[in-house]
């Protein structure tokens, strides 16, 4: 599937996806790779969509009813247990075949902690401070271990550039196939639009630019 990317900061929480190509005439709204399953829960995936589209629906499910029995919001570790039970659930069966996608579940606890889990096909979760599935997920896993500092993870702005920066790592064609979503404490998801998302993306390759510069610099001093 396409890269996904997952970030978690003090007070936010980062969802980056690779967007592939739509058709001319296919309406873009259909192709999601970024679900929110309640009001303070979203989930990106990397596998296939129909799958997908089958787990979004039961945990949605899953966090209305754990609303209406416990009057409380579902809370980040139970809902993504009960999302690699029911992967689990499908490899032990006969007659039925696993799911075929690893998912990134991001969202806040009614404590106001942040929390990012990755489920993958097997039925196994973990969680994580940041995490990329999917496409090159491994290239994009040692970017974010080479990066990710908790200087970044106080800054809302910087775990948004540093989302994108991952994603550049493995997507070629810039701001137009990345799609982002973004989580604050006490705050909705938001998407953000597209000319938000190329201009993060135009700032980041800027940089990119500044820094291989440099050290061309200092070699021409030294001669």
């Amino acid at each position: 599937g396409s890269t996904a990317v997952g970030l978690r900061g003090d007070n936010i929480v980062v969802l980056g996806v690779e967007k592939r190509s739509v058709p001319k005439l296919q309406d873009e709204r259909t192709v999601r790779k970024i679900h929110k399953l309640d009001d303070h829960v979203c989930m990106a995936f990397a596998g296939l969509t129909a799958d997908a589209r089958i787990l979004v629906n039961m945990a949605r499910v899953e966090c209305q009813s754990y609303r209406l029995t416990v009057e409380d919001p579902v809370s980040m570790s139970y809902i993504a247990r009960h999302i690699a039970s029911v992967k689990q659930h499908f490899t032990q069966r006969p007659g039925l075949r696993p799911f075929g996608l690893s998912t990134l579940i991001v969202g806040f606890d009614y404590d106001g902690s942040a929390h990012l889990f990755q489920t993958d096909p097997s039925g196994t979760y973990h969680e994580w401070k940041a995490n990329a599935i999917g496409r090159s997920g491994k290239t994009v896993r040692e970017f974010l271990e080479k990066h990710y500092t908790d200087d970044i993870a106080k800054s809302d702005d910087k775990c948004i550039k540093l989302t994108v920066r991952a994603l550049l790592e493995v997507v070629q064609s810039g701001g137009k196939n990345i799609e982002l979503a973004v989580m604050r404490k006490g705050q909705p998801l938001e998407i953000l639009d597209t000319s938000t998302v190329e201009k993060l993306v135009e700032e980041t390759e800027k940089r990119k630019g500044m820094r291989k510069q440099k050290p061309k610099r200092k070699a021409a001093g030294k001669a």
